[in-house]
């Protein structure tokens, strides 16, 4: 069982006192990649700003690198190691990918751009280039470029295949399985590309009306596909499963 870094418990959150998600228990260990599925609306964008602190907690805990998460002052949970890619991927258009990849670090570190840069290597050779003037999925390779830059041991990512072709979905979505794999990165990922998350995921927790409906493995889910249906599709009453 990895150790883990990131650990939501009877969490519920929303806005103006109205919650979206409710009861939420989440998980996601060292070197694991998690998957929060569900159809739009279900929650999973309200889940994610909870965890970082962005939405106080209603009822329940959020716990980050074993200490509980600060309410709004994400850019101190940052400074601790958890990183978040918002689904607007959080850069700016006017400025060149070189200045992006110098602001994300408070100090030069060439070695570890570098070696950033080996995993993502279509950047390479674009550090002039204005971020407006990239395509969809040099904007996202970018996004989460800078957001390892420093050094993240929880990283999550919204919507990563918004926008973008298939074929650049499945050529990203298994750079994120190694960098889970390669750096001990607990990995929350939020994909509409269901199939290919779960191919590069260990578990998957599937939301809907802000309430966990369906969780287990991603082989137990993928071997389910009426249960995954169900899950995304039925009632309000389907009872959520944990798979072996």
């Amino acid at each position: 069982m990895p150790e883990q870094l990131l650990s939501a418990e009877g969490l519920t959150a929303g806005y103006n006192g109205v919650p979206a998600i409710r009861d939420l228990d989440l998980s996601v260990g060292a070197g694991e990649v998690v998957s929060l599925l569900g159809p739009n609306g279900s929650g999973k964008t309200t889940t994610l700003l909870a965890l970082v602190g962005l939405l106080p907690a209603m009822a329940g805990t959020v716990t980050a690198l074993g200490e509980p998460v600060p309410t709004r002052r994400p850019h101190l949970l940052a400074r601790r190691g958890v990183r978040l890619v918002p689904d607007d991927r959080g850069i700016y258009f006017g400025l060149s990918v070189r200045e992006h990849l110098r602001l994300a670090r408070r100090r030069p570190d060439p070695a570890r751009t570098a070696a950033v840069l080996d995993r993502f290597p279509a950047l390479a050779g674009l550090q002039s280039r204005k971020v407006g003037l990239l395509s969809g999925g040099e904007q996202q390779m970018l996004a989460i470029a800078t957001a390892l830059l420093g050094g993240p041991k929880v990283l999550m990512v919204d919507e990563m295949s918004l926008g973008l072709a298939p074929k650049i979905v499945q050529e990203m979505l298994p750079a994120i399985r190694e960098l889970a794999r390669d750096e001990g990165i607990a990995v929350l990922l939020v994909e509409q590309h269901v199939e290919l998350a779960l191919a590069v995921s260990d578990r998957a927790v599937v939301l809907n009306h802000g309430r966990a409906v369906l969780a287990g493995t991603a082989t137990y889910l993928l071997a389910g596909r009426d249960r995954l249906e169900s899950a995304y599709f039925g009632a309000d009453e389907f009872a959520a499963t944990q798979g072996a």
